[in-house]
């Protein structure tokens, strides 16, 4: 674990104009600095980066922060992540809690994918087999594939070059089993697999000698959970942004053709089906999610299993099965582009795959088994949120051919939204911009303020009062068309305030009914009071 206070140092190392400016263009307005919005599409600048309070707001769509929250939000990269990244952008050391545990050190395993890629190029057959099936030059050299020799020359290569055979075999190039050292890639193609925040973390291997296994992958490491990474996602991640779908494929070289033939969002599992780990990475961004999985029945099943688990997540998105033997690689090879670029844009969604694949697996002719269909289809239906429910009973019923109301979903009641209707008031929104700007004023603030003055924006000013750090405030701070207000012009405008809400209390409390005499009497005394010490112009305590 990074240490706090190393964190601490990092930040006041880093400057918000120039961490923002290495990813998107800025250009100098005024004080601060505007660009468009890299996290939503616009043409007019409503992103503005502020050096004196070095942080940014989006007046189009609230996003805000400091420079480590940029960069989480604009590389999708977890908070441990962002802070390494940016401390190795900055060349800054970080100190860790733990400082007698080692941090793995890579180098071993890039210089050995280093090793496999010039092996590749010198090998006729293996070059000849990848050509084959229409991989280019140009693929071949972005994606990185090698080709791993006999075990001898593996160990030769690290020995002879005097690796740590340790962090070798930490990081799963090799092993040692009862004849030895021995390398856990032989004879086969690799391709090499990176984490979401671009570090080569192990290897898929393809056999073209016969091997058992067609495909192996690198064991689990420290660095390597094939459950939750995506081969080919560090490549594809930005277009996954900006386009906001994601491919999932079966095997590497789908993922490679469909990159080569300009569909830059596809990614593969590795080797496994999809699961529960891999959320989190699909979640990134919020694309839509389309399943490009073979038509052979392993492809079918793991296609149902995934829709399954994505529509019970709620993620957008559906399912392309590939028949015929064909898969992506294939179609591209064969120059269906066109082909490829209707199917992905007509997906079955994952709720009527899921239900089809059900009913199919019985003779809905006969009546046990329609009932072993609907039941089936019933409690996966009961899975899902209630308006997923009630939309997709009628496709369940028609599928079946029988009556809605035979179909039974959840009675639990969802919460009702509720939608802001508060409107703007400049001058309270002022008010708050001059405390946030001087925070020092809050002290005095206090005793003549409560929150229930503010009749549009209390809870900006409770929120002021709780954290005057926290970055939902950042839009007042940052909103040039609110006026930064000197202290005679703020104990003016607290004086308008006052004498409007002291106004509208007097004004209440006569019609209350529900107070007696003697505390209504009261309480108008202390306002009428309150009230002409403001026309004097002299800003009074709250008391009521």
């Amino acid at each position: 674990m990074i240490k706090k206070e190393s964190i601490e140092s990092l930040k006041n190392h880093l400057d918000v104009v120039d961490v923002v400016s290495q990813f998107i263009e800025l250009k100098k307005t005024g004080a601060n600095f505007k660009a468009c919005c890299p996290f939503h599409g616009e043409t007019t600048p409503s992103f503005v980066v502020s050096p004196a309070k070095q942080i940014y707001h989006c007046f189009g769509c609230g996003v805000g922060g400091d420079s480590i929250k940029f960069v989480m939000e604009y590389e999708k990269l977890s908070y441990p992540e962002t802070i390494e990244k940016l401390a190795s952008m900055y060349n800054f050391n970080l100190d860790y809690e733990n400082s007698t545990e080692k941090k793995q050190d890579t180098k071993v395993i890039e210089d050995v994918n280093r090793f496999y890629q010039k092996l590749f190029v010198s090998n006729d057959s293996v070059k000849e087999y990848i050509h084959k099936r229409g991989i280019s030059e140009f693929s071949i050299e972005k994606f990185e594939i090698g080709y791993a020799p006999a075990s001898a020359d593996t160990i030769n290569f690290l020995k002879s070059n005097h690796y740590n055979l340790t962090d070798a075999i930490d990081l799963g190039i090799i092993d040692t089993g009862t004849n030895g050292l021995y390398s856990r890639f032989i004879e086969r193609i690799t391709f090499p697999i990176y984490s979401i925040s671009g570090k080569l973390v192990g290897f898929g291997g393809r056999t073209i000698t016969g091997h058992n296994a067609k495909y192996v992958n690198s064991p689990q490491t420290k660095l390597f959970n094939k459950s939750r990474l995506l081969y080919g996602y560090q490549i594809a991640k930005e277009h996954i942004y900006k386009k906001n779908q994601i491919i999932v494929c079966e095997g590497y070289l789908d993922v490679i053709m469909l990159h080569q033939a300009g569909f830059n969002t596809a990614v593969a599992t590795l080797g496994t089906a999809l699961t529960q780990e891999h959320l989190p990475l699909l979640r990134r961004g919020e694309p839509k999610i389309i399943l490009a999985y073979d038509g052979d029945k392993a492809g079918l099943a793991a296609a149902f299993k995934a829709s399954v688990m994505l529509s019970q997540s709620e993620f957008e998105g559906g399912v392309i099965i590939f028949a015929d033997g064909m898969d992506p690689a294939d179609m591209v090879n064969n120059g269906k582009i066109e082909d490829l670029n209707e199917i992905f844009s007509n997906p079955i969604s994952f709720t009527p795959y899921a239900i089809d694949y059900i009913i199919s697996k019985y003779d809905i002719n006969d009546a046990n088994q329609k009932q072993k269909a609907l039941l089936e289809s019933n409690e996966y239906l009961k899975s899902l949120g209630l308006i997923y429910q009630d939309e997709y009973k009628r496709y369940l019923a028609q599928k079946l051919n029988i009556r809605e109301n035979l179909i039974q979903i959840s009675s639990n009641k969802q919460r009702t939204f509720t939608p802001n209707l508060s409107k703007i008031d400049i001058a309270e929104l002022c008010i708050i911009k001059s405390i946030l700007e001087k925070p020092q004023r809050l002290d005095s603030v206090l005793d003549i303020v409560d929150s229930s003055m503010f009749e549009a924006h209390k809870n900006e000013f409770e929120l002021l009062l709780s954290d005057i750090n926290d970055i939902s405030l950042n839009s007042i701070v940052l909103n040039e068309k609110l006026e930064n207000y000197d202290d005679d012009r703020l104990n003016q405008e607290l004086l308008t305030l006052l004498y409007k809400f002291y106004a509208n209390k007097l004004t209440a409390i006569s019609y209350d009914k529900d107070l007696d005499f003697k505390q209504k009497a009261n309480l108008i005394r202390k306002i009428k009071d309150n009230i002409n010490q403001l026309k004097k112009g002299k800003l009074v305590s709250y008391n009521l």
